[in-house]
């Protein structure tokens, strides 16, 4: 097994930039750089903006950074963080992969603000490794990559990994740097400066309420737990028999419950998250439409479409084709 990084030894640092990258992932990870460097009054850290052949990449927002170098140009650098966002699957050029795999032979440790985590993934750089990514992907990215421990922190730092989901999070985790460097007067003290409370634990988790959605409040603890399995056995659900046999109650019991607060007979209730699920894998992931039915605990396809069409008002088939539309739009130059 790799050994821990040292990341006090992460001072040269590659900001790797994808088409369609979110500019408040990337633009929270270096300001954490330049200001640790402003607070200490030294230069503790130097970082490049990359892409490939050093062409700025236009960001989720229309805007892109300068200067922007070849990856080649940039210079010995001991962390390259990939920078994804919108649509990552198709920001990924050719070669990119490769020059990855490249540089973690020749000791060079790998990061991913947002969506870039899909692409170390796909290169299989994450294997075996903990991962965090941005809770819209979670159960989409977990069904393509088993061997992948994802988790619901903000971010992760495993090994020479480094890991995080979007928004806030990548200021977070370039604090454990700092503070590996600088100490944690020096964290605390660029925190102040963003006017950011770091009281709280060191890696944060994401919204419980936004990883394990849908998740309603529930006021009764038997009703909570039931709904805690049914998201726990998508695919493989349990027929309410077997879920009543669990809780010690009677399905008679557990129905009323369910009628109660869901408004819903328990079947139907689970059903309902299997279908939502099926929706967030054929948006977000590669799977067919049968391995997607499969992986929601559908049996036979055809009962998948016509289970998805009465909840959704489309088949799988024209959810996928309405999918594709829609990443063939955000590929156009205008400013979306």
């Amino acid at each position: 097994m790799t050994p821990q990084t040292d990341l006090s030894r992460l001072r040269r640092i590659g900001f790797l930039t994808l088409p369609n990258h979110s500019m408040i992932a990337c633009a929270n990870a270096l300001e954490a750089l330049r200001m640790a460097n402003y607070v200490a009054q030294s230069e503790l850290y130097t970082w490049h903006v990359v892409t490939p052949d050093g062409t700025p990449a236009v960001a989720s927002n229309g805007l892109s950074v300068s200067p922007t170098l070849p990856i080649a140009e940039a210079g010995p650098l001991d962390l390259v963080l990939v920078c994804g966002g919108i649509d990552v699957r198709h920001a990924v050029a050719p070669g990119l992969e490769d020059m990855l795999r490249r540089l973690t032979r020749r000791g060079t440790a790998l990061g991913a603000l947002c969506t870039g985590s899909f692409v170390l993934a796909d290169a299989g750089l994450l294997d075996f490794y903990r991962c965090a990514i941005h809770w819209e992907n979670l159960s989409a990215i977990r069904e393509e990559f088993p061997h992948i421990d994802f988790v619901e922190e903000a971010y992760v730092v495993d090994r020479d990994r480094l890991t995080c989901t979007g928004g806030v999070a990548p200021l977070e985790m370039m604090l454990e740097l700092i503070e590996a460097s600088g100490g944690k007067s020096l964290a605390e003290r660029v925190s102040e400066q963003f006017i950011l409370d770091r009281g709280r634990t060191a890696t944060p988790r994401q919204s419980a309420r936004l990883v394990a959605r849908p998740r309603p409040i529930l006021p009764d603890p038997t009703l909570a737990r039931a709904v805690k399995m049914m998201q726990a056995a998508i695919e493989q659900p349990q027929g309410v028999a077997a879920i009543a046999r669990r809780l010690d109650v009677s399905p008679r019991q557990l129905e009323r419950l369910f009628r109660k607060h869901l408004d819903a007979s328990p079947s139907s209730y689970h059903l309902g998250l299997r279908l939502e699920r099926a929706r967030e894998l054929l948006r977000l992931s590669p799977l067919s439409i049968t391995d997607v039915g499969l992986a929601c605990g559908f049996q036979s396809a055809a009962h998948f479409s016509s289970a998805y069409a009465r909840r959704f008002g489309r088949s799988p088939r024209a959810e996928r084709s309405r999918v594709a539309g829609k990443n063939i739009d955000q590929q156009s130059p205008l400013v979306r």
